[in-house]
């Protein structure tokens, strides 16, 4: 009975998790705590760690691990780090997020139903996202009151552009399941339907106005089509619809227009010297600086603006960066680069292994089950691991969170027989 009352708590707490990603932080580290203490106490009652025997986990646990020993203030064995309370305690908490996910895989997301109404409860996100972002363009302000940010990007139901990556994300996990179930509905209304509701889901993302979550729309697209055949005639005419909505983002929204293809174009065209390049030049030449240890969690904050890390990398002809150009800041911005400044090489060659991992199992997943939301997890992971991006802090719960979300209801899916959603019986 305290078995069955523990587990309840528990799926009730990882239903919450979505609530506290969007709006209350708090409440998602809460439920996110009290769901990994409520599994630790099981797994240890029955004695059962099997789970732990995963090749994926042993590998989080080992970038874990090292990024720890890289955090600790111990100069005397060359190691780097700007205090126990800030960098170490933070390496720390870390684990919370790799427990959640292997808590929601094997413990809690056991059956259909509770898989389903998780995916539920992301496509509602996903749904709030993209009323409010509307909300915003028609009427200037969303439902809080926040007017659409200084460069005229949309912020959907925040105050301060999040919508767009977020957006991007977890759209497909909620968008392929309605609209595979349109298109294989016999009759033409049906599949004009689908296709509109793609349509608007993609224009939506560019109407957000953020460069990546765009570009993540378009790939999600591009991955979709690849993996469904009958996606690939539609998805041609959605891309083209999204195309043309961009090209008249001059007429429907000017400054849309000027951030997505103005600013991007000339930051493309000049990339080393801008605000993203000159971060990513500084990570690297920290990271070549200390290649064993790195310069502890959060490092880059706190040792970016050294002289020695200006020089540039005059082999690939790469100029010296300046702090006037935005070359230093919270963090890379890049999920790997923050892996090598954090932990040097050994934490970046872990990092990647354990991102491989995650996508190889997403991806088997999928492969095994063929189910439009497997899919739509798969691509939402392969968004968020995407090398060439622009990222957060990693990983910290602003977006990250939902990656860990994501995972854990993704490899939950190795336990599905056949996929949720088109087997009414599952639902």
């Amino acid at each position: 009975m305290l078995t069955k009352h523990g587990r309840n708590i528990a799926l009730a707490a990882a239903f919450l998790v979505p609530l506290g990603l969007l709006h209350v932080f708090v409440l998602a580290e809460i439920c996110i705590a009290l769901t990994d203490i409520l599994f630790l106490t099981e797994m240890f009652r029955r004695r059962d760690f099997a789970w732990a025997r995963q090749p994926w986990f042993i590998v989080a646990m080992l970038w874990w691990g090292w990024t720890l020993i890289c955090a600790l203030p111990a100069p005397s064995l060359g190691l780097h780090g700007y205090g126990v309370i800030t960098s170490t305690l933070q390496v720390l908490v870390i684990i919370r997020l790799i427990i959640f996910t292997v808590a929601l895989q094997t413990w809690v997301l056991t059956t259909p139903r509770r898989r389903h109404i998780l995916w539920l409860l992301i496509a509602l996100s996903v749904l709030w996202i993209g009323l409010e972002s509307w909300q915003q363009l028609i009427t200037g302000r969303n439902i809080f009151g926040d007017p659409r940010w200084g460069d005229g990007a949309l912020t959907g139901p925040f105050w301060k552009p999040r919508a767009g990556d977020l957006y991007a994300h977890l759209l497909f996990i909620a968008l392929l399941a309605p609209v595979l179930a349109l298109l294989t509905r016999p009759g033409r209304a049906w599949q004009t339907a689908g296709i509109a509701l793609a349509a608007l889901a993609v224009v939506t993302s560019v109407l957000i106005g953020q460069r990546m979550g765009t570009i993540y729309s378009f790939l999600g697209l591009g991955i979709a089509a690849w993996a469904l055949p009958q996606l690939r005639r539609p998805a041609l005419l959605i891309a083209v619809i999204a195309g043309l909505t961009l090209l008249a983002t001059p007429l429907l929204s000017p400054d849309t227009y000027k951030k997505l293809v103005g600013e991007t174009s000339h930051q493309v065209s000049h990339y080393t010297q801008s605000p993203y390049g000159e971060l990513e030049t500084r990570a690297v030449v920290m990271g070549l600086a200390s290649p064993i240890t790195g310069w502890g969690y959060n490092g880059f904050r706190e040792y970016c603006p050294a002289d020695q890390f200006s020089a540039g990398i005059p082999a690939l002809g790469i100029a010296p960066t300046s702090l006037a150009q935005g070359a230093c800041n919270l963090h890379p911005h890049n999920f790997y680069l923050q892996a090598l400044t954090d932990a040097g090489f050994p934490g970046f060659a872990l990092f990647i292994l354990l991102n491989l991992l995650w996508f190889g199992k997403i991806y088997r997943g999928w492969r095994d089950h063929q189910g439009p939301v497997s899919l739509g997890l798969m691509i939402a992971v392969v968004t968020f691991i995407w090398p060439l991006a622009s990222t957060d802090e990693f990983p910290t719960l602003y977006l990250p969170g939902w990656l860990f979300l994501i995972l854990g209801l993704g490899f939950a899916y190795t336990y599905i027989q056949k996929p949720i959603l088109l087997e009414p019986a599952n639902v």
